[in-house]
């Protein structure tokens, strides 16, 4: 199977961090959400029943490290602008080769 990274990994510490960040369940969940289809982050803490708060810190978190990305902007009846969020990887794999853990995302190409 050929290997397929989005992201360059020239620094430990962004691999660390990704690592760190898939293993918390709540940032999984997050993530996988809005793998199919985008969804905003009202939408994610309804489907999730997570406070809409730690939803907008997980994207975040997940914007930083390019796992997510705003895939549009709606307006709403009132006129406010929401973002829509979609996950730019379709699957991860992490594994340990002695002490150095080895990590391959695979692109989402969902639209």
């Amino acid at each position: 199977m050929a290997q397929s990274n989005i992201l360059p990994f020239n620094e430990f510490n962004v691999k660390q961090k990704i690592i760190e960040s898939l293993s918390n369940v709540c940032t999984r969940a997050v993530l996988f959400s809005v793998k199919n289809e985008p969804k905003d982050a009202t939408q994610i803490a309804d489907e999730l029943k997570l406070s809409l708060s730690t939803v907008y810190k997980t994207l975040s978190s997940l914007e930083d490290l390019a796992l997510v990305e705003v895939y549009r902007f709606i307006f709403s009846s009132e006129g406010k602008k929401i973002k829509q969020y979609r996950s730019r990887i379709d699957r991860a794999e992490i594994t340990l080769k002695e002490t150095e853990p080895i990590l391959h995302l695979y692109p989402n190409k969902k639209s």
